[in-house]
């Protein structure tokens, strides 16, 4: 475990516990030795951290310490890092701003060490960026999806024949080379999956499908297995 995750979890279990626990027993859970505890909790303290007691009785976190409302381990925040950095590569402008917003915001929550990770560029996500589709705006396909509105678009087949289809919108596939619309197609009565960059036109129509989304998309999941 590496440190800065190590005083996270030595934090939590201070939290977590009503009478004072000694090196030893942290380091036992932690699966290390009691020196490293003993270190970790003089770099806690130093860093103001209201850790209360020594070695041979124990130590206890002074109540009224409250954490940052964001509180991630480093793995964790390894891992939201490469999320984001792969949203970049979608498509959808929104999201790649929305991204951008997260980021900021996870860095301002968390403590010095953890901000560090977000902030050092040491993960990446290569490779194409999906082009933004000029017929269709995927947020407002999102905001449909969780409004359960219908959506009318204008659509081009694999054989290039053009068609208008009413369709109820339930999910987005994002792939590194397009994002696919699934949804409920009037026109064909049945899940289809439409790729966005064959959307020439669409809107949003004042016409709802309260309920059956949560329906629909189980038997889209289930079609996949």
């Amino acid at each position: 475990m590496r440190k800065a995750s190590r005083l996270f979890e030595i934090i939590q279990i201070l939290r977590l516990t009503r009478q004072p626990i000694t090196a030893a027993e942290i380091a036992e859970r932690l699966e290390v030795v009691p020196r490293s505890i003993y270190r970790d909790i003089a770099a806690l303290q130093a860093m103001r951290v209201p850790i209360e007691g020594g070695r041979g009785i124990g130590y206890i976190l002074r109540p009224g310490f409250n954490l940052p409302p964001l509180m991630f381990s480093v793995e964790e925040v390894e891992a939201i890092v490469l999320a984001l950095a792969l949203l970049e590569r979608t498509g959808d402008a929104e999201l790649k701003l929305s991204a951008k917003r997260v980021n900021q915001k996870i860095a301002a929550a968390v403590p010095p060490p953890l901000r560090r990770t977000l902030e050092t560029s040491a993960l990446h996500a290569w490779g194409t960026i999906t082009p933004l589709p000029k017929g269709v705006d995927l947020a407002s396909v999102r905001r449909a999806i969780r409004d359960e509105q219908k959506l009318e678009i204008g659509y081009l087949d694999q054989a290039g024949r053009a068609t208008k289809r009413k369709i109820w919108p339930l999910a987005l596939i994002y792939y590194s080379e397009t994002v696919n619309i699934v949804g409920w197609c009037e026109l064909r009565k049945a899940l289809r999956n439409f790729r966005a960059e064959r959307v020439q036109d669409s809107a949003l129509i004042k016409e709802f499908f309260p309920g059956a989304g949560d329906k629909l998309r189980t038997e889209w999941v289930a079609g996949w297995k």
